[in-house]
C-alpha cells in the first residue's frame, strides 16, 4: 500500500449524543445532515471526504500544505457558514418546535492534524484512510481542552509551518497548549484555540 505526506482535518460538531438523544428523530437527523452538508460544501482548499462520521466529516488533503492562512481561513468559513446554516434551520422549525435552541445546543470543534505515512484504500466512491496518524487524528477528538468550540492543531502539523508567522493568524485569540496521554500513542502535544469569539463576527 502506497502511503503518503497527508493533512486530515475533522470538523466534528459537539453536543452530538445529548442532542439525538433529546431530540426527536426525524428532526435531529434533519439538522444533523443539513449541517455536515453544509460543512462539506464549505470546502475551499481541495480537501477531500474520506468519511461522514455521523457528527464528523473526515477531510483529507495529500501532498503539500496549504499555508498556515489558508488552513485557518478554511476552519474560520467552516466555522461561519456551520452558525448561518444553523440560524437558517432556526427559523425553518422555530415555529413547530420553539422550545429547541439550536445553537445553545450544537457547537463545532476542528482537529488538524498531519501524517508522513497514511495510507489509501479506494472502497466504492471513497477513499479509506489508514495508518497510526489516522488514529492520532481521531484520538485528538477525545481532549481534555475546556470549551466547546475550538481549533486543534496537531504539534506534527505545528511543525510543518515551524515559525511562518502562525500567531499572526490567530489574532482573535491565545493560542494555548495541551498534552494527551495515550496508552498506546504516547505522548500526544496540540496546541488549541478559541473559536467562540468569531461567533459575533458572523
Amino acid at each position: 500500500m502506497k502511503t503518503t505526506p497527508t493533512l486530515l482535518c475533522i470538523p466534528d460538531i459537539s453536543g452530538f449524543t445529548k442532542f439525538m438523544k433529546e431530540v426527536d428523530i426525524n428532526l435531529s437527523s434533519q439538522v444533523i445532515s443539513s449541517l455536515l452538508n453544509n460543512i462539506i460544501y464549505a470546502n475551499q482548499i481541495g480537501l477531500k471526504v474520506s468519511e461522514i462520521e455521523g457528527d464528523a466529516v473526515l477531510f483529507f488533503r495529500a501532498g503539500d500544505l496549504p499555508t498556515i492562512k489558508e488552513l485557518v481561513d478554511q476552519c474560520k468559513h467552516f466555522y461561519a457558514e456551520f452558525y448561518k446554516q444553523m440560524d437558517v434551520l432556526l427559523t425553518k422549525h422555530k415555529e413547530k418546535h420553539p422550545e429547541i435552541d439550536f445553537p445553545e445546543m450544537l457547537g463545532l470543534k476542528i482537529v488538524l492534524h498531519f501524517g508522513t505515512e497514511i495510507g489509501m484504500v479506494p472502497i466504492g466512491n471513497r477513499i479509506k484512510l489508514m495508518g497510526e496518524d489516522v488514529i492520532t487524528a481521531h484520538r485528538f477528538l477525545k481532549n481534555d481542552v475546556p470549551i466547546d468550540e475550538y481549533i486543534l492543531i496537531s504539534e506534527a502539523l505545528l511543525l510543518e509551518y515551524k515559525e511562518k508567522h502562525i500567531d499572526q493568524n490567530f489574532d482573535w485569540g491565545n493560542v494555548t497548549s495541551g498534552i494527551l496521554n495515550d496508552e498506546h500513542l504516547g505522548k500526544l502535544r496540540y496546541s488549541y484555540i478559541d473559536l467562540t469569539p468569531l461567533n459575533g463576527e458572523q
